[in-house]
This record gives structure tokens, sequence and C-alpha cells, in this order.
């Protein structure tokens, strides 16, 4: 259709085209006609590049708004997805110090039990080493009064010797 339309455009312009104004008419409806289609000329030549150039530029525009959307998602997520860790750090941290408390009662209270068998211990132990210092002491001062009983051997032995010598040891 437009092979037909191009060619009767051409024909009518320089149809309608006179030299009205010489003879004091007017041209309107021939300068209206030669518009039309010097307007129709133009649409047919420009129409289609510009419907492209603005379909394109829309086009263009809708995909930088999808990809604007597409962040705007992913960011949403992401910061859904850094919500949820900080909810199970807190999480995490309320556990932690609860178990820390935990096992600083249970290694107070070890110590504890640790440090009340030492004193026993070591109680058992003083009692110990204060036998064996008594009986130390026994046996050296029955050692002493042995030998002074064996240094006298002109004088005969009887209780009240012995009771004295045994007396001066002990005093």
């Amino acid at each position: 259709m437009s092979k037909i339309l191009l060619p009767l455009l051409f024909v009518s312009a320089s149809l309608f085209a006179s030299e009205a104004a010489g003879e004091g008419g007017t041209d309107i409806v021939q300068r209206t006609v030669n518009f039309v289609i010097f307007a129709g000329i133009i649409w047919y030549l420009l129409a289609e590049p510009v419907k492209n150039y603005f379909g394109g530029r829309s086009q263009d525009i809708a995909d930088e708004l999808q990809k604007v959307q597409d962040r705007l998602k992913e960011s949403k997520q992401a910061k859904e997805a850094a919500d949820a860790k900080v909810t199970e750090a807190h999480k995490l941290a309320e556990e932690i110090v609860a178990t820390a408390s935990k096992e600083g009662k249970v290694l107070n209270e070890k110590i504890l039990k640790q440090c009340d068998a030492d004193l026993e211990n070591m109680s058992k132990q003083g009692g110990a080493g204060m036998e064996l210092e008594q009986r130390k002491m026994v046996r050296s001062l029955v050692d002493e009064i042995m030998n002074d009983v064996l240094a006298q051997e002109s004088s005969a032995l009887d209780k009240e010797a012995m009771a004295n010598i045994i007396m001066k040891k002990v005093a």
C-alpha cells in the first residue's frame, strides 16, 4: 500500500501547486493538501524508526527498572539473612553465657571439694606426723634412760632410782 500511496502523494503535490497568489485568490486548500502530503511523507519515513527508538528506549528503561527491583529483592533477602544470623548469634551468646555459668559453678564446687579433701589429708598427715614425732621422742627418751641406767653399774636398780631418772628426763 505504501508503494501506491507515495507516488500518489507526489503527483497530487504537483497538481495542487499553483500560482493563486498572483491572481489575488487564496490557495489555502492547496497549501493544506501540500502540508498533509508533507506530513504523510514525514510520517511514512520517520514513524517506524521513531517507534523503534521509543519502543527500544521504553524496553531499556523497563529492563533497568527490573534490574533495580531484582537488586532490591536481593538486598532485602540479604538483610533478612543477616538479621537471622544476628538472632542466631544472640541465642548462641546466651547459651554460651549460660553454659559458662554452669561450668563455673561446677568447677567452683569441684575446687571446694578438692580443698576440703586436701585439708582433711593435711590434718591426717599432721596427726600422723605428730604421732611419729611422739614415738621418736619416746624412743629417744627410752634410749637415754636406758643409757643412764646402764651407765650406773654400781648402784642397784630400785624403783625409786628408776622413778627419779624418769622424772628428770620427763621434766
